[in-house]
């Protein structure tokens, strides 16, 4: 691959050299495996692998999820690595969105309470500087992800899809310039995956954010503009998407 550029560069995302490594007992087994990658701000690029590939480590590097056993993450120019864990913590909540394959929905709440509270976290409402949450942005989320009349039900009331794209507009609500999906439509059948897809594709090109999406099938990853693809730790290849 082309030489990562620093900090300095315009991509939003950048991993340089890359390595996670973990202790099974005696045995140290490399997840991820020097891997560097740079992202422009906008790309909706997609990491596509079999299991066992190292692509959702290398999701939870690049979210600042977990450190790297060597090479370095920067984020909009902020290398990961400089930071103390509550510095780490604030750079996700105001800089990343994320989008899991469970959903992670809290039972007890509604649809709009999981997103209420989600803005809650992120500190913007707090403080003498503090926002509250834009309701007509909520609304267009809502038209958008096509779950305007569902907010009011909790999680057990809804389908998988309708979860899933609650799940969305959580990440979205605070305004992320970065959205990270692991394997959004992993629990989702084929005709519900392909509306989650779609709604992703939308909320990067009305919303302007760089998506960056994990997932085991080549299909889904096809949406993306570009489409990286991991074996063994490694991106062994890179392809353009349908998406560019």
């Amino acid at each position: 691959m082309a030489d990562v550029p620093t900090e300095q560069s315009n991509h939003i995302i950048v991993a340089e050299n890359l390595t996670k490594v973990y202790a099974a007992g005696r045995i140290q087994v490399a997840a991820v495996r020097g891997v560097s990658l740079a992202v422009e701000p906008g790309e909706f690029v997609a990491i596509v692998g079999p299991s066992g590939s190292g692509k959702s480590t290398l999701f939870y590097l690049l979210g600042g999820l977990t450190r790297a056993s060597e090479g370095r993450v920067v984020i909009d120019g902020v290398d990961f690595a400089s930071l103390n864990d509550a510095e780490r913590t604030r750079l996700r909540k105001h800089r990343i969105g994320f989008v899991f394959q469970r959903f992670n929905l809290l039972p007890t709440l509604t649809g709009l309470g999981n997103i209420e509270i989600a803005y809650t976290i992120s500190g913007r409402a707090s403080g003498p500087n503090g926002v509250p949450m834009d309701r007509q942005y909520l609304e267009h989320l809502s038209d958008m992800l096509a779950i305007k009349g569902r907010l009011d039900h909790r999680p057990s009331e809804l389908s998988g899809g309708e979860q899933q794209r609650v799940a969305i507009a959580r990440a979205l609500i605070t305004r992320p310039a970065i959205l990270l999906a692991d394997e959004p439509t992993g629990n989702l059948d084929t005709k519900t995956s392909d509306a989650v897809l779609e709604m992703l594709l939308r909320s990067n090109r009305e919303l302007g954010q760089t998506t960056l999406m994990i997932t085991h099938n080549p299909e889904a990853a096809a949406i993306a503009g570009r489409i990286l693809y991991m074996r063994d730790g490694e991106i062994v290849k890179e392809e353009t998407g349908k998406g560019r």
